[in-house]
């Protein structure tokens, strides 16, 4: 409906209008506006409002207009037509008609040519015609508007165009529910999807959303990235967003421009505006998408065409170019010359590691390619039924599967040769890198280390100390930390010289450093920590001992308090405090005792101490002082304070319980009535317990006070008893007090017993009424309840409706089931009832609600009675209805279902193809299911039938007649299916047979074919013919079978013989020819040599060996000149020798190779060239080049020595010239500060002068090993050396020398500082001291105290000028150049000492006696002060005119009373303290006037206030009675009319509120009665008084009473009338409900629409069912409105024929909705089936070809573990697709059975997709096995590889063990350990025997199978492991050999050894006796030379010894 934009604007733009204001209404655009107040105000508002919505619809239109414009010269501009003024130029219709032709691309009615009015009427009306044609209704748009330029209807005709052609075909279909949307929120969805995810774009609307530019950037980015770049795009800058948009729209996507920045960057934009250029975007961007798609589809068609021809001519391209490249790969990554050097052969690695991640992918992705290309080209070839392609010979698959396993074979061995040689290559270097890098950060990190912690300064204060002991704990932690890294060092060290690293000299020297320079850290680091620690322990000793002494001078403040409190409360809140300041000084004088003895323990430390103990003992005594003094204070504080608590707290409590216990009374006694109350009428006049509600409540309010009650009776006589306790002494009970405050005290203890005795009576009375009400109300309300439950009961026992099927009878039993349990659960409760009456009534009387009950009782008994007699007879009723109900409905479905089933058995025939064989058979599988189903149902009949028989049921012959009827059907039924069976099997027998054979002779002639049409190539024909010998030996087994089974058939089906013969015969040709070709096929057998390769090595040889020597140069190489330069060139050189090393081994495969081509042929190197000339001058230059590299190498290792030293030396000059420069730079500074931080970088200079040491040392012991090792250096190193250690001995001089002076001055300047501090302490004191101020009185009180601790701090501070003065004589003791000044500087300070003593004295005495004085006068002038304004406020006594008045003076005379107590307290506090204080006499005589005259004002003031608070009193309680009254009397009146109100409503909801405002009426009245009722008590006891103010409340008693007892009588007639009508306005109600809702169902079951896919239909099926649910539930809301209307017509109801027509047309309206629900559900039913099979179709023929894909691959793994992997994969792969694919095609198959069985209208399409599928899922079966196969023939060769490797392996490592047995590594091995260690060896070769025999076996299968290359590669193998094993048995027999003679000679040498031990036993016993001398010796002769020497050896031991 076309809308004018002109009016809907205004409507958006205008407030909601006000229904309850008229005047709030706009009545016309056109008219204005008019407001019926005439205030100039509000018509001033009024018309700017007006005006500024007239400003927005103009700016709005103005927008729109210029949209419009735009949008229709877009379109126009196909026609080369173009308009200016959108107004003006429709007016004639040419430009419409043309506009509306280019949009919906017709040809309207030729337009009237001519100028004339009517003509552009006409022409207009054909335009507008055309749009009603096209369904667009237009609606007060007229051809004349458009013609008179209408400026609304004319937008809005644009706008209604825009609608119809550009924005109602939008449709976008959702993701989740599958719904679409239209129009204006499909393009709002759009518009979302499109820009989700783009940051600060959130559209939501048309307006607000698209005024930042964000959103129209975000479309155009999202389609057309390149155009718009949006992360540079900001929120903030939306013009310039808008003007990009715009402009990129309209330059590069060609849109018109149809906004501008400002129309849209506005307040409140022009939805339709936007609307219109969004739709733009809209259709250009679907149009652009759907030309993508178009042009996709036509490519594709194309390619098609010419696809197979450039396929074919690329593989065969392809597959030439990859197997060149493979071959060619192969022979240069065979080559293992490998570079010798560490970079040579990461870089060769690398290219290795490129070729492999770079290269070969690519190749490898190509060979994949191909087979995909090759399968491809198959499946194209065979979908337009041409021959397959064979590739040509050399370029199949199989070729090129073969030379890739060679390549992957050489890419393996290459690689594993790489990286052995790439990591014995980096070991060294890298340990040797990160030793030197280790080693230079650790000596770094020791020196560093080692000044750190060689410095105290650990400070004089807490904080200072604290940092320095984190700071060093964290220096201990990397320090320990740091350990692990040492030790790595020397384990780097370690590794290194266990591998032989060239330069492990240096690496030892700084190992040895590293572990010097760590030793000494830890040293350094042990001894500062214990210093730190006690300094840190002493420091918090101190701080802990400042804070608490702190906090005592607090606590004494807080002390010297006298105040005891004004009340109890007061004293309370004191006595606590006070406590707290007592558990805190307990808690502290454990902490002081515990700070004293720590601190003590310090003073007698011996060694190093961190502060003198003196000053430890002074402060100790101190804080001992100052808490002796605080315990004091605190007990005389506690005495005080609990006084003066015992006195308040009795006042106080006897006060409360009074006052408690007199409000309680007067609630009792107005509640009760003022009397006791009859036995007969306790239920009505209990204190208003007028029904249950009303007792409950009062008896829960009475049990409350009576808690209260208990509660407060211990605390009252606890009061007492300390009361009379308190009188009985009669004194005073604390400091201050007065004996006034015990008058009357035992006088009001009496008072409070009276008044507490009368409240318990009035307790107990008001119980008893309360529980005799309760019980009577309470059994009332039960009986009430138990008759309407009876009378409901037997209005449902005595139904008559049985139900009209099975379903309903089930449902009535059910309920009357519920039914009868609840009445034999009321039974006991009704016989009880005449005994729970009896006791109620005889407690209470026989009242007349004792009389009506019994009347009650009587009557439920009567009715239960009869409830339960028409309860027995309906049960049996509706059991009985229920069985036939059952019986018929189970008998009617089975009969369906036979004759169903028969008539298709009667007419199905006996198909000839097994595809309907099986279809049919299928059928018959699901039949037998059905049939036992049904079996059991017909059953279940028989067993019902005979039951209702037996029960003698009136029906009993209708049942039999039934019963047999369909025992006959059934059996009919059951002997025809048995009938067609028999004749499928045979059918399905015989086909199944040809079928089968059928495929076997196809799988042979296939075979076949494919051997003929093999190439001849060795490979590819070895290939072929072993798969073809698995296919034969897996097909001649069931070629077999099927003969035999062909002959069965035969004989058992004689008509089919000839065809099984047949197919027999033609099977036998087809092998037999296959047999021969394979037989033909297996001849050819071809071998290729491998030749070239010595001479393209050894041309790389020699320009190797060029270029070495030229390398290694020999010593006359340059030397270098730094550190640097020689590591570079010792890092050259040796890269040098290691690829010497390693072309060591190509030098000698050369020299082998070339010795074995001389003696072959004579071969030649090159022309004229002999080899044997060719060899000498190779071998010279190799031993050239070992000379040249020996000799370089000795010279850089020395220059590089060298310079190690020069770099030391270097390092050390730079340290002496550093410390030479600091020393001659020192002066002497002066102040302790400077001379401290002085010593302490010297003392880090020393440290760091120690640890340069160690680099003297370096270098000195550098230099010696150039002198020991010969350098040529050597002597040069030694004079530098010699240099060094004299500059180092200077610098150690000076150092001492200045250590000294520094220590002389710190002692001077400490002197000369603590002298200055003191001084100047002392100058601050005497200024304070002298301080002679005069200040106001009551500031001495505090100049006292500040004096008193300004002389404990002198006192104090005393011991601070004695300290000095020891220190003083000590310094001169020992500085006797120093004696004058210090003696001078001590006398000062001495004077200044005793003159500030002298001061202080004086100024004590005068402040003690001037602050006391006036203290006490100024407290007595303020008391006088106060009493003074007291008494001019009590003169003036007003009792009130008002409550509030009365109030408030109330108030204010307990606040006076409360001050004048207070004030008599502090009058006797002042009179305590002016007596003990000893005073002047004039100062005396001026307190004592100031205490007489407060004392006689304190005492004029008791009379007045008492006075006063007794008329104050009086006029309260009348003026509370008079305002209770007036509020009570409004309350009434203000609910009368409510309830006086005759309106009930003229529908359900008007009743409805009606009666919850009268019922919340009644509730408000009932809570209310209370209150009124205390109300009216006291009013009358104070309208008895006979006074003039009584009268008044008199008169309110009698309005108030009469008007409360209207207000009831009046709510409850209302209640009854608004009930009545409620009934009747319900049933209308509910009426129209139900008419309205079946309406609305019908209209949702009558809907044609089926869904257009899966999702959909289920969608509406789901919906369907729920309301099939809903209406099937609804079922019990219209059994309700029938009992509504039969209860209605039962009452009379003057609408009784309107409400009974109504009820039967509702009854037929629901019986049509069910019907119709059954119908729809049917048909939505088998469309829902339909998508759903068509579904599972397409997910599984999709499932199947990608199997097909998987089983179709060629890969036969490269060896044994990735064919194992491959084969145990395909096995899962089977298996899971073998499962899935049988349960998913079975499920199918069922499906399809299912539903053509149920007559399904598409069961022709359904039987071709079946049959399509079960095609497809044999193919794939077939593929899966042929591949099945091929892996596990490729796994058995693999398998025979890799374990012949393994024990060729084990042979191999057996005999490296040999060497090892033969010379074992003991020194002295036993013959016996030999023995069992070759015993063990022979064991471990019986266990090979077995694994060789199992070898041999496995290789003569293998070889019964392959032929060809994989035979001789088998057999190579085979004898290679056989060889291996002869020489390893061979090798074992002469180990044995050897073992036993080396036995056999450790045997000998073992008894050679016992023999000669028993010898020199013997000889030591013979040599035991005295020895005979030479008698020469004897004579003094020279020794005779025949005289044996006593020592040595006898020459037949010598050798053995020797051994």
């Amino acid at each position: 409906m076309a809308q004018v934009p002109g009016e809907v604007d205004n409507m958006e733009g205008l407030p909601a209008p006000n229904n309850n204001n008229p005047a709030a209404r706009w009545e016309s655009p056109d008219r204005g506006w008019e407001r019926e107040q005439p205030a100039a105000s509000t018509a001033a508002a009024s018309l700017f409002e007006c005006s500024r919505i007239k400003a927005l619809a103009d700016e709005r239109e103005a927008v729109q207009k210029k949209t419009f414009t735009k949008w229709v010269n877009s379109h126009l501009a196909r026609v080369g037509c173009h308009i200016g003024d959108l107004y003006v130029d429709l007016r004639d219709g040419f430009v419409l008609t043309r506009l509306l032709e280019v949009l919906s691309g017709e040809q309207l009615p030729r337009p009237t040519r001519g100028r004339m009015r009517i003509h552009s009427l006409e022409n207009v009306d054909k335009a507008l015609q055309f749009l009603k044609e096209q369904r667009v209704h237009l609606e007060n748009v007229g051809s004349h508007d458009i013609v008179d330029g209408n400026h609304r209807l004319t937008l809005g005709l644009v706008w209604t165009i825009i609608l119809r052609f550009q924005i109602q075909v939008i449709k976008i279909e959702t993701e989740d529910n599958r719904e679409t949307r239209s129009a204006k929120d499909a393009l709002l969805l759009w518009c979302q999807m499109k820009t989700a995810g783009y940051p600060e774009v959130n559209i939501q609307n048309f307006t607000t959303s698209w005024r930042d530019g964000l959103a129209f950037n975000a479309l155009i980015h999202r389609h057309r990235p390149d155009l718009v770049d949006f992360s540079k795009l900001t929120k903030s800058n939306a013009n310039y967003n808008l003007q990009r948009a715009f402009r990129t729209a309209e330059q590069h996507l060609g849109l018109a421009r149809l906004l501008d920045p400002e129309d849209v960057n506005m307040e409140a934009p022009d939805e339709k505006s936007i609307i219109t250029y969004v739709v733009s975007f809209y259709h250009y961007f679907s149009k652009m998408k759907a030309l993508a798609v178009e042009g996709k589809r036509i490519g594709k068609v194309l390619d098609q065409v010419l696809e197979v021809g450039k396929i074919i001519e690329r593989y065969e391209e392809l597959a030439a170019e990859l197997l060149a490249w493979i071959h060619r790969t192969v022979g240069l990554i065979s080559n293992q010359k490998f570079a010798n050097s560490l970079s040579g052969v990461q870089q060769q690695l690398q290219a290795f590691t490129a070729y492999c991640t770079l290269e070969k992918p690519v190749k490898f992705q190509e060979k994949g390619n191909l087979e995909v290309l090759l399968f491809s080209i198959q499946s194209k070839l065979r979908a337009c039924n041409r021959r397959l392609f064979v590739p040509r010979e050399g370029c199949g698959i199989w070729d090129i599967d073969k030379a890739w396993g060679e390549l992957e074979k050489a890419e393996h061995e290459r690689e594993a040769a790489l990286r052995a040689e790439l990591i014995r290559q980096e070991k060294l270097e890298l340990l040797a890198q990160r030793f030197d890098h280790k080693v230079a950060m650790r000596e770094s990190w020791l020196n560093e280390n080692q000044r750190l912690v060689s410095q105290d300064n650990f400070g004089y204060e807490l904080p200072a100390v604290e940092a320095a002991m984190k700071k060093h704990e964290a220096i201990e932690a990397d320090i320990a930390a740091y350990e692990e890294r040492v030790q790595g060092v020397a384990e780097l060290a370690q590794a290194l010289a266990a591998e032989g690293y060239y330069d492990i000299r240096r690496v030892a020297a700084q190992r040895d450093s590293v572990l010097r320079q760590w030793a000494l850290l830890t040293g350094l680091v042990g001894a500062r920590r214990t210093r730190l620690e006690q300094n840190l322990a002493l420091q918090k000793v101190f701080q802990e001992m400042v804070y608490m002494v702190d906090w005592m001078e607090e606590m004494q403040a807080q002390l010297l308090s006298r105040e005891c409190g004004q009340h109890l409360v007061e004293a309370d809140d004191l006595l606590q405090k006070h406590g707290l300041l007592e558990g805190d000084i307990a808690a502290q004088s454990e902490r002081v005792e515990a700070l004293n003895a720590a601190a003590l323990r310090f003073s007698q430390l011996q060694g190093y101490q961190p502060c003198d103990p003196q000053v430890i003992c002074n402060r100790v005594n101190h804080v001992h002082g100052c808490l002796a003094e605080l315990q004091e204070q605190a007990a005389r504080r506690r005495a005080e304070l609990e006084a003066s608590r015992s006195l308040w707290a009795l006042l106080q409590e006897l006060e409360e319980a009074e006052s408690w216990a007199r409000d309680k009374e007067r609630l009792l006694e107005a509640a009760g009535g003022g009397g006791a109350a009859g036995a007969a009428g306790a239920a009505g006049t209990a204190g208003g317990a007028h029904d249950l509600s009303s007792t409950a409540r009062l008896l829960a309010q009475h049990k409350i006070l009576q808690g209260e009650l208990g509660g407060r009776r211990a605390l009252l006589q606890q009061a007492l008893r300390f009361g009379e306790e308190l009188v009985a002494a009669g004194g005073a009970v604390g400091p201050g007090a007065d004996t006034v405050h015990l008058v009357g005290l035992a006088e009001r203890a009496a008072s409070a017993r009276r008044r507490w005795q009368r409240l318990e009576e009035a307790a107990a009375r008001r119980e008893r009424r309360l529980q005799e009400a309760r019980a009577l109300h309470q059994f009332g309300a039960d009986l009430d309840g138990l008759l309407d439950w009876l009378r409901d009961a037997y209005r449902l026992a005595a139904a008559g409706d049985f139900g009209h099927d099975e379903a309903s009878s089930r449902r009535l039993a059910r309920q009357h089931r519920a039914l009868t349990g609840e009445v034999e659960a009321h039974r006991g409760p009704v016989s009880g009832l005449r005994r729970q009456l009896a006791t109620l009534g005889g407690a209470s009387g026989a009242g007349p609600l004792v009389v009506a009950l019994q009347v009650r009782v009587v009557e439920a008994e009567q009715l239960f009675a009869e409830v339960t007699e028409v309860a027995a007879l309906r049960r049996q009723w509706l059991r009985d209805a229920l069985a036939v109900y059952r019986m018929f409905g189970e008998v009617h479905a089975c009969e369906l279902w036979i004759g169903e089933k028969e008539q298709w058995l009667l007419s199905m025939r006996v198909p000839d193809s097994l595809d309907d064989v099986e279809v049919v058979q299928h059928r018959f599988e699901s039949l037998d299911q059905e049939m036992n189903s049904l079996m059991g149902r017909v059953l279940d009949v028989n067993h019902t039938v005979q039951e209702l028989v037996e029960g003698g049921h009136p029906s009993s012959d209708e049942v039999r007649s039934c019963q047999d009827h369909l025992n006959s059907r059934w059996n009919r039924i059951v002997e025809l299916v048995e009938q067609r069976k028999e004749e499928m099997s045979a059918v399905l027998l015989v086909e199944n047979h040809v079928l089968e054979v059928a495929e076997v002779r196809a799988q042979v002639r296939e075979k076949r074919r494919a051997v003929e049409s093999a190439p001849r190539a060795g490979g590819a024909l070895q290939w072929r013919l072993s798969g073809l010998e698995a296919a034969l030996q897996a097909l001649e087994p069931r070629q077999a079978a099927l003969l035999e089974e062909a002959a069965l058939l035969a004989e058992r089906f004689p008509a089919q013989a000839a065809r099984l013969h047949q197919g027999g015969e033609e099977l036998g040709a087809e092998w037999g020819a296959l047999a021969s070709a394979a037989q033909a096929c297996g001849e050819a057998v071809a071998a290729a040599g491998r030749l070239q390769r010595f001479l393209h090595d050894l041309d790389a040889f020699l320009d190797w060996l060029v270029r070495a020597q030229e390398a290694a140069g020999g010593s006359e190489g340059p030397l270098p000149n730094s550190l640097e330069e020689a590591d570079a060139l010792l890092a050259r050189h040796a890269a040098l020798k290691e690829e010497v090393d390693q072309r060591e081994e190509d030098y000698a495969r050369i020299v082998a190779a070339s010795e074995a081509l001389l003696a072959a042929d004579g071969a030649e190197l090159g022309p004229g060239l002999a080899l044997d000339e060719w060899l000498p001058h190779l071998e010279l230059g190799w031993h050239k080049l070992l000379g040249l590299w020996e000799a370089r190498r000795e010279a850089l290792v020395q220059a590089h020595i060298y310079q190690l030293f020069l770099r030391d030396l270097r390092q050390a000059l730079v340290v002496l010239r550093n410390q030479e420069m600091a020393l001659s730079g020192a002066e002497l500074p002066g102040t302790v500060e400077s001379v401290e931080e002085a010593l302490k970088q010297h003392r880090d200079f020393l440290t760091t002068m120690e640890l340069s040491q160690q680099k003297m040392q370096v270098a000195v012991q550098a230099a010696e090993g150039l002198l020991r090792q010969g350098n040529i250096y050597g002597e040069q190193a030694q004079e530098a050396v010699t240099r060094l250690l004299e500059k180092n001995q200077e610098n150690q001089l000076r150092a001492q020398q200045w250590m000294q002076k520094l220590h002389d001055q710190l002692e001077l300047q400490h002197f000369l500082r603590d002298c200055h501090e003191l001084d100047g302490w002392i100058h601050e004191k005497m200024l304070m001291a002298r301080d002679g101020t005069r200040e106001d009185s009551h500031k001495l009180h505090k100049r006292w105290l500040r004096h008193q601790a300004f002389m404990a701090e002198l006192a104090q501070n005393k011991e601070w000028l004695e300290k000095i003065e020891r220190e003083g004589q000590q310094l001169m003791q020992e500085k006797p150049e120093l004696a004058a000044s210090v003696r001078k500087k001590l006398g000062e300070i001495r004077q200044c000492w005793a003159e500030l003593e002298s001061t202080t004295q004086a100024k004590a005495r005068q402040l003690f006696e001037a602050s006391k004085a006036d203290q006490l006068v100024q407290s007595f002038a303020e008391l006088d002060k106060k009493l003074l304004h007291m008494e001019s406020q009590l003169q003036d006594v007003d009792p009130g005119g008002d409550l509030a008045t009365v109030n408030s003076q109330l108030k204010k005379l307990q606040s006076m009373e409360s001050q004048v107590e207070e004030w008599y307290r502090e009058v006797g506090e002042l009179q305590a303290q002016t007596a003990a204080l000893p005073l002047e006499p004039a100062s005396k005589e001026l307190v004592g006037e100031r205490q007489n005259a407060v004392g006689e004002r304190l005492v004029r003031l008791l009379e007045p206030l008492q006075e006063r608070r007794r008329l104050l009193l009086a006029s309260k309680e009348l003026h509370q009675v008079a305002h209770d009254l007036d509020d009570e009397l409004a309350w009434v009146q203000e609910r009368l009319p409510l309830a006086m109100q005759t309106e009930r409503g003229n529908g359900l909801q008007a009743v409805q509120q009606h009666i919850k405002k009268n019922q919340g009426l009644r509730r408000e009245i009932q809570a209310h009665g209370p209150r009124l009722e205390e109300v009216l008590e006291r009013a009358g006891a104070l309208a008895s008084l006979r006074s003039p103010e009584a009268e008044a409340v008199r008169r309110g008693l009698e309005q108030l009473q009469s008007a409360w007892a209207g207000l009831r009588e009046a709510a409850e007639r209302r209640q009854q009338v608004l009930d009545a009508a409620f009934q009747v306005e319900q049933y209308y109600f509910d009426v129209a409900e139900v008419e309205a809702w079946l309406g609305e169902q019908e209209l949702l079951m009558m809907s044609e629409d089926k869904g257009k896919d899966e999702q959909s239909t289920l969608q509406l099926l789901k919906k369907h069912l729920q309301l099939e649910q809903g209406v099937e539930n609804y079922e019990e809301s219209i059994a309700q409105l029938s009992r509504q209307c039969r209860a209605l017509l039962e009452m009379g109801h003057p609408d009784s024929e309107q409400i009974s027509r109504r009820q039967s047309q509702v009854d037929r309206l629901y019986v049509a909705l069910k019907e119709l629900g059954e119908e729809r559900r049917v048909a939505l039913e088998q469309q829902y089936w339909l998508y759903q099979l068509s579904r599972q179709v397409s997910e599984l023929e999709h499932w199947i070809a990608e199997k097909e894909v998987v089983a179709g691959s060629p890969e036969l793994g490269q060896d044994f573990e990735h064919v194992s992997v491959l084969q145990e994969k395909f096995s899962e792969f089977a298996s899971e697709t073998g499962t899935a694919g049988r349960e998913r095609l079975a499920a199918v198959n069922q499906m399809v059975d299912e539903l053509i069985e149920c007559g399904h209208t598409a069961a022709a399409t359904m039987a071709e997709w079946k049959d399509g599928l079960n095609e497809a899922w044999a193919e794939l079966l077939e593929l899966m096995g042929t591949r099945a196969q091929l892996l596990a023939a490729s796994r058995e060769l693999h398998k025979f590889f890799s374990d012949a490797r393994e024990l060729q392996g084990q042979i191999e490592e057996k005999r490296r063990r040999l060497p090892r047995l033969t010379t074992p590594p003991e020194p002295r091995p036993s013959a016996s350990s030999m023995q069992r260690t070759l015993r063990a060896f022979e064991h471990d070769l019986q266990l090979l025997v077995s694994q060789v025999r199992q070898l041999q076996e496995g290789a003569a299968q293998l070889r019964t199978v392959y032929a060809g290359e994989h035979a001789e590669a088998i057999a190579s193998r085979e004898q290679e492991v056989l060889q291996g094993w002869k020489e390893l048995l061979s090798a074992c027999e002469d180990a044995r050999l050897h073992v036993s003679s080396t036995a056999d000679a450790l045997r000998f040498h073992s008894q050679v050894r016992d023999l000669l031990s028993w010898m020199d036993g013997i000889a030591s016993q013979i040599g035991a006796a005295d020895k005979p001398r030479c008698p020469s010796s004897l004579l003094g002769l020279p020794a005779s030379p025949w005289w044996p020497p006593p020592a040595t050896p006898s020459p037949l031991t010598a050798p053995f010894s020797m051994e």
